[in-house]
């Protein structure tokens, strides 16, 4: 199975990655081993997920090259400093076992976030190599161009909740226009797909699942990743042959014309999305 790679001028990500949260130990060990062996090359972690240590433990014991796999983690929202940021990098690093990660992203902004220090630390990160690439995660339009047009850090990616209930169309026309690729999580809204009967009637006439429907209409769009959790091997198989299920005219007009404003994930801690 070869899964599509999107390349920008700063880095280069499978289109399909593995979602970790929120398994944990040995179940998220056991997952990520079976995600690669089945052939997922990219990997989405973060400190606040508690399973760094596991998903370490899974590359450590994979056998394969560092350079083939694409690791992402990120910072949680209550290091508002870029020193903080810093420290809680390098842990996550050492819990990792890994002397870099491909991609770190702040993990959701916080009304304390001192932006210009914090994407000097990323920048800094950057520069040293202990991230290959930077970005952010849960930034609102206008934030992240605050973040872009500061010109300080070269922000590679957005992660966002993004599928075929949640239109990010102002995201994605912005992150097209700076080459930023945006990684969509939830990207099967949390199981939502699965009783959609638009969704069922494309799957039965492609022979597909419902999510497979779902995640091969994220895949198809231009610079967006998607990065669904599955514990399971069988799980986690039929979500990699979505790479393999070209959607038509007809079938994206049906999707398009979903209900558009079912957001899956919204904590108290999150950003003004209209900002």
């Amino acid at each position: 199975m070869t899964i599509p790679l999107l390349e920008t001028a700063l880095t280069r990500m499978p289109a399909l990655g593995f979602g970790t949260w929120p398994m944990r130990g040995a179940e998220c060990q056991a997952a990520v081993e079976s995600a690669l062996g089945l052939g997922y090359r990219h990997v989405d972690t973060a400190e606040m997920y508690g399973n760094e240590e596991a998903v370490g433990a899974a590359l450590a014991g994979s056998g394969l090259p560092r350079e083939e796999i694409y690791l992402t983690t990120k910072v949680w929202n209550d290091k508002p400093k870029g020193a903080e940021i810093r420290r809680a990098a390098e842990a996550s690093l050492e819990r990792l076992r890994q002397p870099y990660v491909d991609l770190l992203l702040i993990h959701w902004p916080s009304p304390q976030l001192d932006l210009p220090d914090a994407l000097h630390a990323l920048a800094r990160l950057r520069e040293e190599g202990l991230a290959r690439a930077v970005g952010v995660a849960n930034f609102p339009p206008g934030l992240l161009r605050q973040a872009v047009e500061a010109e300080i850090a070269p922000i590679a990616c957005l992660q966002v909740e993004h599928h075929v209930y949640l239109d990010q169309s102002r995201l994605l026309d912005y992150c097209h226009r700076q080459d930023i690729l945006l990684t969509s999580y939830t990207p099967v809204a949390k199981g939502e797909v699965l009783r959609d009967e638009t969704i069922l009637e494309i799957a039965r006439k492609h022979g597909a699942t419902p999510g497979q429907v779902a995640l091969a209409w994220l895949l198809g769009m231009r610079g967006v990743a998607a990065i669904p959790k599955a514990a399971s091997p069988e799980r986690q198989r039929e979500n990699l042959e979505a790479v393999r299920l070209n959607l038509d005219e007809a079938d994206r007009l049906a999707l398009a014309a979903l209900p558009k404003d079912r957001r899956m994930v919204n904590p108290a801690i999150a950003p003004d999305w209209e900002s």
